[in-house]
Parts: C-alpha cells; sequence; structure tokens
C-alpha cells in the first residue's frame, strides 16, 4: 500500500491529481481510519487506463463512464473517442489545405488580404460539403480517402468536376453507338479513368462510392443540384459498354 505522495511519484502524476480523480469519483482510494488516502498496486492499472484515455483528448467525465461500463460498453467508447479524435485530424487537414490554397493563390497574383482569407474560407466550406459522403464507406475507405485528400486541390476538384461533365455530355450524344465499338470503348475508358482518378483503384473506395451513387435520391439538396445529372440511359451505355471490353 502506498500513500497519496508514494503513489503520485510511483506513477509520475501530482498528488493534486490525485486528489481530483477522487473527488470526481474517477480513482477513489481506500481511506485508512484517520482518513486518510491509501492506494493499492490495483490502483496502478485504473490509473494508467486514466492517463492513456486522458491523452486521447476523452474528458475526465467520459473516462469514468468507459471505465466503470462493461469492457464490450469500454470498446465502444473507445471506438467513439477515435471517430471524435478523426474528425479533429480532418479539421486541421481542412485548415492546412485551405491555407496551402491561400498561399498559393498570393504567390499567383492574388496579394489582397480579404481575397486570401475568402480563398481559405471557401476551401473549408467546398470540404465541408463532401464529408455528408462518410456514410457510404467503411472505416478503412474513409483513412484512405483521407490519406489522399492532400492532393485535391480546389482547382483539382474543379478540374474533374469539368471532365466529368464533359465526358457525360459526350457519352449523352453517343447513346446509338455500338458498345463494343472504338468510341464506345474510349468513352468507357475515360470513365474509368476519371473514377480511379479518385479511388486510386481501390475496391472499398470503389464499392462505396457505388453506394453513394446508388442513393442519389437522399444527397443534400444543395449537393444534388450540383452534380451533374446522369440519365439512367447512360449509365446503361457505359455499363454495357463496359462489359463488352471483358468479354
Amino acid at each position: 500500500m502506498y500513500n497519496a505522495r508514494q503513489f503520485s511519484r510511483m506513477c509520475g502524476v501530482t498528488v493534486r491529481a490525485l486528489h481530483h480523480y477522487d473527488r470526481i469519483g474517477l480513482l477513489r482510494p481506500r481511506r485508512t481510519s484517520a482518513g486518510y488516502r491509501v492506494y493499492e498496486d490495483r490502483d496502478v492499472e485504473r490509473l494508467e487506463q486514466i492517463v492513456a484515455l486522458k491523452s486521447l483528448g476523452a474528458p475526465l467525465a467520459k473516462i469514468r463512464e468507459m471505465l466503470d461500463t462493461h469492457p464490450l460498453g469500454l470498446a465502444d467508447a473507445l471506438r467513439a473517442q477515435r471517430r471524435v479524435l478523426e474528425e479533429r485530424r480532418r479539421a486541421l487537414g481542412r485548415a492546412i489545405r485551405a491555407i496551402l490554397a491561400a498561399e498559393r493563390y498570393v504567390k499567383s497574383g492574388g496579394a489582397n488580404r480579404s481575397a486570401a482569407l475568402k480563398k481559405v474560407m471557401e476551401t473549408i466550406q467546398m470540404e465541408k460539403q463532401t464529408e455528408w459522403t462518410n456514410q457510404y464507406y467503411g472505416d478503412e475507405a474513409r483513412e484512405k480517402i483521407e490519406a489522399g485528400k492532400g492532393r485535391w486541390s480546389p482547382e483539382l476538384q474543379e478540374r474533374v468536376s469539368r471532365q466529368w461533365t464533359d465526358l457525360i455530355a459526350e457519352v449523352q450524344a453517343s447513346l446509338g453507338e455500338d458498345p463494343a465499338g472504338p468510341k464506345a470503348q474510349m468513352l468507357a475508358s475515360r470513365w474509368m479513368g476519371l473514377v480511379n482518378e479518385f479511388t486510386g483503384g481501390d475496391a472499398d473506395i470503389q464499392a462505396g462510392l457505388g453506394r453513394m451513387w446508388a442513393d442519389r435520391a437522399n444527397w443534400p439538396a444543395d449537393v444534388n443540384a450540383k452534380a451533374p445529372a446522369i440519365r439512367p440511359e447512360v449509365w446503361r451505355f457505359i455499363q454495357d459498354a463496359m462489359a463488352a471490353a471483358k468479354r
């Protein structure tokens, strides 16, 4: 057994912190008949868990909830905390990319301070508008998409958006072509090229992308209005051309 000072030195925390953890019911030591706090070896593990979760940014009240629940509850709580941290990471990524975009804008001659700050806000807003897509991807796919976001500057997004609009119009104008013919095959190849530019050929990301487009009726209204309109016959033509390429 250890008194508070001995326990604090052994575990690398302050006596003040131990007293605070006791007051809020996070780490309750035994008490002597005289009312002094007495810590045991079993308290070491609890304190290590507290310190670890605190380092992840979890608030003390949440840590107490995590540790006082069944182990499965702890796993769920850890998963929720991980998602909080991932969102913080995404927010930091958005801010960094927005600042980089503003730097490029200033270097290109847009030296007006208000215009540069407006560029920052436009970039952050553009990225926030795309985050609703996370619901269609699993954890691994989301991590892969997040890792690749650094290269998706607003300029690149705008270019790819124009390419999609142009390609869809070309497919629409070519619906009478033979899906196995050279023109249809060329269009299908360009289509897959644009898909792969986003997915990197990753099967998990491609599956999520398919789920997202299949659920277009439930997209946010402002997103739906800006996205290129792809008529059912365009989908069928591309699918037929891709099937013909496999034969």
